[in-house]
């Protein structure tokens, strides 16, 4: 059919021109919030690529419910502007007749909205969360580099090595400054060892060195000659840990393990293929203007149905989470109350001669009696 046809064809091309410009403004906001992560020490820097990369591919079941909902209102409204509506009106077609042809352009979005939000969103946290633990347990080992100053963002001094092995066995001219109890001591040695202690921390031990420690301000210092001196810089590589959060498990385990933190997360993942399916038939009936007034008023409407729709899911999910509302009472209303408000605009967008809510739940007036029409 032509109505079906050039329906989803402009649903296709205006689809694609707002996911472009969402996915713009979304990576955007990823490289900011992400590079300020690396710049505060929070993340490696040769990671940042590949975080922002798993955090788009987290976000995109969101974004693709936002593209569905905002294209279709774009061109619906477009063609009540445009008074193409009135031709397809006049020619038979109902409002109820656009519901096939949009779901049917809908339907890949939500089957893939679907598949995002229970395999991607969690794969994509957990590597996530892997590459920014990776890069919290480093050891200063791996920072260690000839003629720098190492500070660990988890001790109290400072280490400098002038010169180092290819092997990383010995060194030369080690200084270590550290403090502590308003003290500050300075060890200082022209050689020095790393060595791997049997529990597996990794040591630099200087030889035939000196340390200084006292007080700053004052002459009570203390000079020591040591013939070993060891500083830990490296812990025993921790074991990977078994426990992960809600946002980083299969769905698989959710299910098996159905606590308030795991059901709350189940909450969330199950409520984004429905979202985006309430999102489209809300559309519909929202993409009504009027042609003699701006085409932007449903725009500000879905700004806020959109909004308040998904603070009520993460709403909810909190609920879940702390234990307030079951599970089984805290998924389903939310959507059943989005989906019967749409039912509601489609009957008032039917009968808006009769104004008001008697639009919605009145009967049409039965015609006068004794008169003529």
């Amino acid at each position: 059919m032509i109505f079906q046809q050039a329906l989803r064809r402009e649903l296709a091309y205006t689809a694609g021109a707002v996911f472009l410009v969402m996915l713009t403004f979304m990576l955007t906001s990823l490289v900011i919030r992400i590079l300020g992560l690396a710049a505060n020490g929070k993340a490696s820097p040769n990671d940042v690529l590949i975080l922002i990369g798993l955090a788009t591919i987290g976000y995109l079941s969101i974004l693709l419910s936002a593209t569905l909902f905002i294209s279709t209102l774009i061109v619906l409204t477009r063609w009540y502007k445009d008074s193409e509506m009135v031709v397809w009106f006049s020619a038979g077609i109902s409002l109820r007749d656009l519901v096939k042809p949009v779901l049917q352009f809908a339907a890949p979005f939500i089957l893939l909205s679907l598949l995002l939000g229970l395999f991607a969103w969690p794969w994509a946290n957990q590597q996530s969360t892997l590459f920014r633990d990776r890069f919290e347990q480093r050891g200063v080992l791996s920072m260690i580099a000839a003629g720098r100053f190492i500070e660990p963002s988890n001790g109290n001094y400072v280490l400098f090595i002038e010169g180092i092995d290819g092997n990383m066995k010995y060194a030369r001219n080690v200084f270590v400054a550290n403090a502590e109890a308003n003290k500050i001591g300075v060890a200082l040695a022209h050689q020095g060892t790393f060595e791997t202690m049997p529990n597996g921390d990794r040591m630099v031990v200087m030889e035939n060195g000196r340390r200084y420690a006292g007080t700053p301000g004052q002459i009570d210092y203390r000079i020591v000659e040591f013939e070993r001196y060891a500083v830990k810089v490296d812990n025993k590589p921790p074991e990977s840990a078994n426990e992960q959060p809600p946002k980083s498990r299969d769905t698989i385990d959710l299910l098996r393990k159905p606590t308030l933190e795991n059901l709350g997360e189940l909450l969330w993942r199950i409520s984004l293929p429905i979202l985006a399916f309430n999102f489209v038939m809300i559309a519909i009936p929202l993409a009504y203007v009027n042609p003699r007034l701006g085409r932007y008023t449903p725009l500000v409407f879905a700004v806020l149905i959109y909004l308040t729709y998904s603070n009520l899911i993460n709403l909810a999910q909190s609920w879940v989470r702390s234990g307030s509302i079951p599970f089984w009472l805290a998924w389903w209303p939310i959507h059943a109350v989005a989906f019967l408000a749409a039912l509601l605009m489609f009957r008032y967008r039917q009968n808006r001669s009769l104004g008001g809510w008697r639009a919605v739940f009145g009967r049409r007036p039965a015609p006068a009696k004794g008169g003529t029409a």
